[in-house]
């Protein structure tokens, strides 16, 4: 069993990397398209993050660190979800790294998420990290 199965998932979005960038800092943005999540962080490195709401029913709260923070070009933070059923060790935070790439009128999004403990974990990520992407598209796309 592997403990660093890395999740990709990309995306192409028709808008310039500034208007991507921002709907992924802007918390009212990022609660259009990541299943309703409250975020906050002030994004600056070394600065907490936490993703709260409900999902399934259920309460959650997620935390994490800002690690990278270059407009237009990186975010990559830590997460941890206690939903996971794990301790709260640096072991079981997953890092989100984020990188976009573009030329005028369209971006390039390019997401991976590493230490998932199998590969059903990895297929999950993936799933899930698709369908953020996708609805980032959308609300970036609709929002012009």
């Amino acid at each position: 069993m592997s403990k660093n199965l890395v999740a990709n998932a990309t995306i192409s979005i028709a808008a310039d990397t500034s208007r991507v960038w921002n709907a992924l800092v802007t918390p009212k943005a990022i609660k259009q398209y990541m299943f309703g999540a409250d975020v906050e962080s002030d994004w600056e490195i070394g600065s907490r993050i936490t993703w709260s709401g409900e999902f399934n029913g259920r309460k959650y709260e997620d935390k994490g660190e800002i690690l990278q923070f270059e407009p237009a070009r990186i975010l990559s933070y830590s997460h941890f979800s206690p939903t996971s059923g794990r301790s709260d060790h640096p072991d079981n935070y997953h890092t989100v790294t984020i990188r976009l790439s573009g030329n005028g009128g369209t971006t390039n999004v390019s997401l991976s998420q590493d230490k998932n403990p199998d590969q059903k974990s990895q297929a999950a990520s993936e799933k899930n990290w698709n369908a953020i992407l996708e609805g980032l598209k959308k609300y970036v796309e609709s929002t012009s």
